[in-house]
């Protein structure tokens, strides 16, 4: 009996042994380690493809911004020059509006006819009354009185019609005076009060008529002009400068 006890001691033993083997693997078990590692790479690696990932977004997502703006600014452009070619487009319609009107009345309708007319080229020979008129205008400015009386001249001649003619009519006046040419810039200025009637520029025509007569010494006439400055245009910006000049007349004694 002492073999048989023996026997069963050694197979309790081994069977004890044999579920320690089928145990779950501590911490420090090699394998236990290699797939706690394994599953930290995996993450890194998880981590950086989505990391990628949005990179790969936010360059996509910049590149379109891109996109997006430079095509607005395209439209931008675009819009630009079709607006740019609308206004083209209207001022030639007016001019071919305006050419066919004068032919109709049996006037000159071309600009070549209209310098020959004076013997002086428009200043914008193909261009519209509002390119001529600025063309002028800018001589003006910059002092070149000589050449903007007779671009003004011209003006009136070509584009007799215009909604600019009683401007052009003004500033010829204007061209005048400050070249102290005082006869001449007086009857420019009457031409505006006398054909003009609804002008805007009426105000400063009388003002500068009641100048011209004063350089004239027609003291009577100056008076007249410029009282009628302060009565028929009060709020205008001309009338202050008229009740100076009339002021400055009794002051003077005349």
């Amino acid at each position: 009996m002492p073999l048989t006890r023996s026997a069963h001691a050694l197979g309790v033993l081994l069977v004890t042994l044999l579920a320690g083997c089928a145990s779950t693997p501590g911490p420090d078990d090699p394998v236990t380690i290699k797939l706690n590692d394994l599953d930290r790479r995996l993450e890194r690696i998880e981590r950086v493809i989505s990391n990628q990932s949005l990179l790969e977004l936010s360059q996509q997502l910049q590149a379109l911004q891109t996109e997006v703006r430079s095509l607005r600014g395209s439209l931008e452009e675009l819009q630009f020059q079709t607006e740019k070619g609308k206004t083209q487009q209207r001022d030639l319609y007016a001019d071919i509006d305006r050419r066919v009107k004068a032919l109709e009345a049996g006037a000159p309708v071309g600009a070549g006819e209209a310098a020959a007319a004076t013997g002086v080229a428009l200043l914008v020979p193909a261009g519209s009354d509002r390119a001529n008129y600025q063309a002028a205008f800018d001589l003006l400015k910059a002092g070149d009185y000589d050449k903007a009386t007779a671009a003004f001249k011209q003006f009136l001649v070509a584009f007799p019609s215009s909604a600019l003619a009683d401007n052009a009519q003004y500033w010829l006046g204007e061209s005048y005076y400050v070249t102290r040419n005082y006869n001449e810039a007086l009857t420019a200025f009457r031409v505006v009060v006398d054909r003009y009637k609804e002008s805007r520029k009426l105000p400063d025509a009388w003002l500068k008529i009641g100048y011209c007569q004063y350089e004239l010494k027609n003291w009577n006439a100056a008076r007249d002009a410029l009282t009628r400055v302060g009565k028929d245009f009060p709020d205008s910006g001309a009338a202050p400068e008229a009740a100076k000049r009339l002021q400055k007349l009794k002051d003077e004694g005349h």
